[in-house]
């Protein structure tokens, strides 16, 4: 037997890599998509307009309680932040496959350090608010 076929592959023989991260939060962003979005479209697409809710659930006090409060802000953070990283991840591989491709560096900071820095502007806004 060659000394090759024995060998095992070490922590060290891997490339160390983003996509863990960035798939993860892609798949989560997916999830808020698709379950949490349509609730939200429903309630202030249609039952609000066709009048089958009362006006009082979007009266602006009780909306500035739940903002104000912090599992309020949580939400809110946890739903825009993870949606834009789901966009952010669904047009910079939109790109790649139409051929658009600039340094690999620079777009991946560009499109998630970008996604990232409005996420933290998010946070800063939620928190003085």
């Amino acid at each position: 037997m060659s000394p090759q076929l024995n060998h095992r592959k070490s922590v060290d023989d891997f490339a160390r890599s983003h996509e863990p991260i960035v798939w993860s939060l892609f798949g989560a962003g997916g999830m808020v998509v698709a379950f949490i979005s349509p609730w939200l479209i429903v309630i202030t697409g249609l039952l609000l307009p066709l009048g089958l809710v009362s006006e009082d659930v979007l009266a602006y006090q009780r909306v500035l309680e739940f903002v104000q409060s912090w599992w309020g802000k949580l939400f809110l953070l946890v739903v825009i932040s993870l949606q834009l990283y789901h966009a952010v991840h669904r047009i910079h591989h939109g790109l790649h496959d139409l051929h658009i491709e600039g340094p690999p560096v620079i777009m991946a900071t560009l499109f998630y350090g970008g996604a990232t820095l409005l996420s933290l502007m998010l946070a800063v806004l939620l928190v003085t608010v």
